[in-house]
Order: C-alpha cells, then structure tokens, then sequence
C-alpha cells in the first residue's frame, strides 16, 4: 500500500503529539533513559550496530561534531552525525555523508512506528534519538558522530558506547537542569563517559578538573587534555576563512590550518577536534593530521554546518550566530566588537529559561536593537525583553516576528553598517529561513 502521508503531515503529528524541549522546556524532559531503551529494544537495538564517538558539553559541541563528521568523510568513512536542534528542516538532525535522510524516510519511520510512539510516550528528542540510530544502522555508517542533547549522563544520546567520548568546555547554562556550579555541571557531562574508553577535553579549569579525574578514574577511561597537545596562533582572516599555525605541542610539529568556521572561539574547538584526530589515529582509523587540514577547509559544505558566525552578506555585513548563553555570546561580543561599521545593528532574541539580564549585560550600549521572539512557545516575549534591555541601557523596538525585526533592520543600514544576529538557535533559524 502507497503512504499518501506528506512529510509536513508527519512532522506536525511528531511537533504536536511529542513534548519537545526546544518549544516548550524543561517540561519536555524525561528524567532517565528508560523511554529511549524501550524505543531501541523495539527497533532492534540499532545503537550497537555502528561505531560512534560521543560529544558533550557546554558550547562548541555543534562546531566539534561537524568538524569530526567532514574529517571522517574526508578519509573516505561512511559516516553519521546527530546533532540538536534544526535550524530550519528537521532533518538537519541526521545526516549521512553530509545530506539528511530523506523526507520519505521519516515520514515511512513515523508511519511504521506510530504504535510504538503511542505506546511509550517518548519525548521528541527520545524519538529523534531513536530514529537516528536506526537510520545510522541500516546505513551501516562506518562510524557515527553523535552530539548530545543537553547535560550527558541522562541525555538520550547516552545509551551508547562510544570508541571515544569528547567533553568540549563547562560553562554556565540550564543551572535549573544541570546544577548551579561548574562542578555540578561537569559532573552531568561526565556521564557520557564510558569504562575504558578515552575522553578529551576540550577546556580545562580548576573547578571541573577534579570532576573529569574522579569519573577517569572509576571508569578506567584514559583521558586526553586538548590544551596539553594542541596551541594555535591565528595569522589571518576574512569573511570565509580564519587561517591558523597549529603547535603540536607533543610533537613540537607546526602545521597551517584554514577553516570555514570563522568564529574566533573556533580556536578552542580546533584544538579539541585536532586531539580527538590523534586519539582515533592511535586507536586504528585511518586518520592523520594532514588530512584532517584538508578536511578543515570544508566543513560547512561537507556538514551543512549554519549559524556559526556566518557570513550572510558582506554588504552590508550581515552576520549571525546562534550563541545563547553568558559563555557563548561573550566571545561572540567580542568579535563583534573588531566588526569594522559605520553604525551597528543587532536582531535579538532569547528563550524564557536562560539568564537573560545577565546576557543583556554583556551587549554594548551603542548599537540599534530590534528585539525579537521565535514563533515557539518557549519564546521570550520581545515585549518583556525591550523592558529588560532598557534596564540594561539597550535602546530599540520590539517586533513580533523575526522576519520583521531583521526587515526592519535591514531597511535601516547603510552600505557601511553591520547587523547581528544572535540569541538563540530560532533566532538564527527564522533569520536563516528568509535567505537573506
């Protein structure tokens, strides 16, 4: 029999019947892995089926997952990679060899399935978890990379074992979710670490390091410091390309690296990815550094990478960047600041459960705003955030859509002014849908 199902049809019953955390927050979460077991045990187990790695922690997992997916790929391995949330197409969340299943695939998934989502009651995420193991599985991806949701230890994703765990970097988010200190956050992400498999880690500081030796310890698991291996010294850049000269510090080797990822934080992100490639090289796949260079120069069209201090246009200079928390947007501020404009623009953002008088903080007073909300539930009003910027000293007007908020903007700039961007993934992905 023909399945007359459209895919918007299968994503509207997926949004609608699923409590999903992106719109709606912590009510969405399930407090344990049970549900994604359960989901698993009906599909035939596909989570041990491929071989993975496994990426957490606070910012720069998206970047780090995509960066690992385009060097596999690169080294000729079939290859998998899970990432949350979507900007755009729900799809965006599995992709082989770069491109997402197909529209027929989810939508034969959900069809076959729906017994099971009725039955169990999972989450969005839970399910989305589901549906990518298994897509890896009957692929037969060679290897699988596979970004955590949110915290690790309970993180659906977490019913894996990994040949090699990454943690990037702890900062403050989800404090209601995570905990309210470094530790505690760090604790959470070190769930993702499995007996005897090795870790990296991305970021070092005094109050996780503790953390990360302890859980190494009671898992037998050896762990890699990414700033111990890798130093890097950036020599230029552009809107396309940041161009860096890599100290192997193990080797005392220096090596050229060119990127698509501009952001200037991606220099954190490098160092891990480039110690993750020296791990996986000891532990037998066909990687070296020197490939992992080339590799480098291509991960958004490689990946589908979006939204990390992208270049939408270069005049007038139109940028955006899905940094959400106090960590993430301080870089991002920053490197806004060395933006070169005549006057400075920037389309803002937030969700409800983020610490957005903090963030606010951080913002400087000399730009135009024009605050914004995603069209999801979880949204900030722009109303209640134009009230919060002003108490920030943040000048603009509110807009009750992203699309009108950037029109707006862009209407308003000059040949030689700048616009950010930025505040959230729905920010960015609603920007990102206009095509600008």
């Amino acid at each position: 029999m023909v399945n007359t199902t459209t895919y918007q049809q299968t994503l509207d019953y997926l949004f609608s019947r699923l409590p999903m955390f992106s719109r709606i927050g912590k009510a969405a979460l399930k407090p344990d892995l049970t549900n994604t077991l359960k989901l698993c045990a009906a599909l035939g187990d596909p989570q041990h089926k491929f071989k993975s790695v496994h990426i957490a922690g606070t910012n720069g997992k998206g970047s780090t997952s995509h960066s690992l997916a385009a060097i596999f790929q690169h080294a000729g391995y079939k290859t998998g990679l899970y990432t949350s949330p979507h900007l755009i197409d729900f799809r965006e969340r599995i992709r082989i060899n770069g491109a997402p299943v197909s529209e027929q695939w989810v939508v034969d998934f959900v069809e076959r399935n729906k017994y099971l989502i009725e039955e169990i009651n999972p989450s969005f995420f839970e399910i989305t978890v589901a549906m990518a193991f298994l897509a890896f599985a009957e692929e037969g991806v060679d290897i699988a990379i596979i970004e955590t949701g949110l915290g690790g230890r309970l993180d659906s994703t977490n019913i894996i074992t990994p040949v090699l765990s990454v943690i990037t970097n702890i900062s403050f988010d989800h404090k209601d979710l995570l905990g309210d200190t470094l530790a505690q956050i760090a604790s959470e992400k070190a769930g993702i670490m499995k007996h005897n498999v090795p870790v990296v880690i991305g970021e070092q500081h005094d109050e996780t390091e503790k953390v990360f030796f302890e859980h190494s310890v009671l898992n037998q698991s050896p762990v890699y410091y990414a700033e111990s291996h890798w130093d890097m010294v950036r020599v230029k850049q552009d809107p396309r390309y940041q161009y860096y000269k890599a100290v192997n510090k193990v080797k005392q080797e220096l090596i050229d690296i060119q990127t698509d990822l501009t952001g200037n934080y991606q220099q954190y992100n490098l160092k891990t990815v480039l110690t993750a490639v020296d791990v996986l090289s000891f532990l037998g796949f066909d990687l070296s550094i020197v490939e992992a260079t080339e590799a480098l120069k291509n991960v958004k069209k490689a990946t589908g990478l979006m939204g990390r201090w992208d270049w939408l246009k270069e005049q007038p200079v139109i940028i955006c960047d899905v940094a959400h928390n106090t960590a993430g947007l301080t870089n991002v501020l920053q490197q806004w600041s060395q933006v070169a404009a005549d006057k400075k623009h920037i389309v803002l953002g937030f969700v409800k459960d983020k610490e957005v008088a903090e963030a606010l903080a951080l913002f400087p007073k000399d730009a135009t705003y024009y605050f914004c909300n995603a069209q999801i539930q979880r949204a900030l009003p722009a109303t209640d955030l134009k009230e919060m910027a002003a108490t920030a000293n943040l000048a603009g007007e509110s807009y009750l859509t992203v699309k009108d908020a950037v029109n707006t903007a862009i209407s308003n700039m000059g040949e030689s002014d700048a616009l950010l961007i930025t505040g959230s993934f729905f920010i960015v992905g609603e920007a990102l849908e206009m095509e600008l």
